[in-house]
């Protein structure tokens, strides 16, 4: 199962101490997304100088990334309160009421998987965003009234891994979109250097870029590896993270240097030797491997495309050269045909 995989990018339960613990504070401690982190320092100084709230902003990307660390550091530099909630959790027009009402001036409101509000919620969204008010229908049928609510300045951070899922009046009402990308080996590497030190830990450099090597470019996965070799090399080693400990840590966890474990190697191995290489649709490749659709798509996929080892085309998933390399399996004659 996905929950069981060391090396998901989605967030599990025994990640929400270390997230907290490894978060950075501040927009300067924050390593990576450059661009995002320049638009973000100038959007807030002027903010500032204005005394007012920053703009709402949407952040987007894959799950790992950094959009919750983001959204806790805009509160923090906006010396702001911060209230955390998700789309699945907003059920009822109450639910979203008694969360606006309950906002400060300058407060902000972090709305993870925004994605998944309901449309009945989003519009009543759309004044609170628009105009800081809330719209209340009072009583039913022909009596029925609209009273409405100002409510305080306050910022909206919308985070989703899913962009083409939110309906374009919620996207046009977020000042700020950012997209978070997949980070540089250099970054993970100083990600993992950082954490190692905050958890009295101590590593080889070379230890730190194999382990960043096969973070599959996230932060999440970095910080979960580390923490999973730490406790191998307490064992093994007296703490002490060395390359052969990591090494032997990563292989017994059956992480390959690509990143790869073996659901990964599952889904292209059904691609190569049960489907002739493809092209395979992505329902019939989640019934050969026991994967649900959505797993597939959200989180196997991107990464396996990033690497080069899989393509979607028109007629379903195709296995690349690299896909066949990988797994020392000889490469067929006609692939380039099945590739276009």
């Amino acid at each position: 199962m996905e929950e069981d995989r060391v090396i998901t990018p989605a967030q599990k339960d025994e990640d929400k101490t270390l997230d907290s613990t490894l978060r950075p504070a501040k927009l300067d401690d924050f390593i990576g997304q450059s661009r995002i982190k320049d638009n973000l320092n100038i959007f807030m100084e002027a903010a500032t100088k204005r005394k007012e709230p920053i703009e709402h902003v949407l952040l987007h990307g894959g799950p790992g990334l950094g959009k919750t660390t983001l959204a806790y550091i805009i509160a923090k530099e906006m010396t702001a309160n911060i209230r955390i909630t998700s789309g699945p959790a907003i059920e009822k027009a109450g639910d979203l009421a008694a969360i606006l009402t309950n906002l400060s001036e300058g407060d902000v409101l972090f709305i993870d998987e925004i994605h998944r509000l309901n449309k009945t919620i989003e519009e009543i969204l759309y004044p609170a965003m628009e105009d800081y008010a809330l719209d209340i229908i009072v009583g039913k049928g022909p009596g029925a009234r609209t009273l409405r609510l100002d409510l305080p300045k306050f910022t909206i951070i919308g985070a989703t891994t899913r962009m083409s899922l939110i309906s374009s009046p919620l996207r046009d009402r977020f000042g700020v979109h950012f997209k978070l990308n997949y980070y540089e080996t250099e970054e993970i590497e100083e990600i993992i250097n950082r954490s190692s030190k905050i958890l009295a830990t101590q590593i080889d450099d070379e230890a730190a870029n194999k382990i960043a090597g096969r973070s599959r470019q996230t932060p999440r996965v970095a910080n979960r590896l580390l923490k999973r070799v730490r406790d191998f090399a307490q064992v093994k080693s007296e703490g002490q993270i060395t390359p052969d400990i990591t090494d032997e840590a990563l292989s017994m966890m059956e992480i390959d240097e690509s990143g790869l474990d073996p659901v990964d190697r599952k889904i292209l191995e059904a691609i190569i030797e049960k489907f002739s290489g493809g092209p395979v649709g992505v329902s019939t490749l989640a019934a050969a491997t026991g994967e649900e659709v959505d797993t597939i798509e959200e989180l196997y996929e991107p990464y396996l495309m990033q690497c080069g080892l899989l393509k979607r085309t028109p007629r379903g998933r195709v296995a690349t050269e690299n896909a066949y390399k990988h797994l020392n399996i000889a490469v067929p004659e006609d692939l380039q045909s099945k590739l276009l």
